[in-house]
Order: C-alpha cells, then structure tokens, then sequence
C-alpha cells in the first residue's frame, strides 16, 4: 500500500495522475533488493471520506497493491470530500539486470 498526494499549495503531487490510469495499466515500483515489482491495475475505485477497510486493507490470497489519494471536490475548508484507490495485483519481478520472473 501507498498513500500520497494528488496536490499541494503549490501544484501537483506524487499522485496527481491516479485518476488517469485505466485497467490494465502496469505499475512498477522499485524494491529495496534492486529488483522491480510489477502490478497490473484491477480497478480504480471512488469513495466518500471513509473506506471500506475489508475491500481495501483486507489479506488476499495473492501479492496485491493500493495506492491512495484523496479525491472528490474540493473545498478550501474541508478539503477534498472523498478518496481514491487503485487495486492492482502482481504480474512479475524483473530482476536488476535481466529477465522479468512471471508469477
């Protein structure tokens, strides 16, 4: 799981470009070991200010990812009034400087 930004003050943030990704997109992310986990997007889902924590922080029965941003409209008061999370599950390992490893 990660959590970040869609904006700041001042711009755009780590997540600003969540919104966009579609089904099917990869994600990678780079490992302490060196190697680069690889996810597929299953779904990008929209909530209100609370997540159902079963569905999203819940075990599953294989290596799976969110990532998570606020979402909604926005009000300069309150903030946004929702969340954002992407559910993506894992494809492959590449290793640092060779072939990917399919799970």
């Amino acid at each position: 799981m990660a959590v970040g930004h869609l904006d700041t003050d001042t711009g755009r943030a780590v997540f600003a470009g969540l919104t966009e990704l579609r089904t099917g997109r990869l994600i990678e992310a780079r490992r302490a070991d060196g190697r680069t986990a690889v996810y597929a997007v299953d779904a990008i889902k929209k909530y209100e200010k609370a997540v159902p924590d079963r569905e999203v922080y819940g075990a599953r029965g294989r290596p799976e990812l969110r990532l998570i941003t606020c979402g909604g409209s926005y009000d300069r008061r309150s903030g946004y009034s929702g969340n954002v999370v992407v559910f993506a599950h894992l494809v492959k390992i590449r290793e640092p400087d060779g072939p990917a490893r399919t799970r």
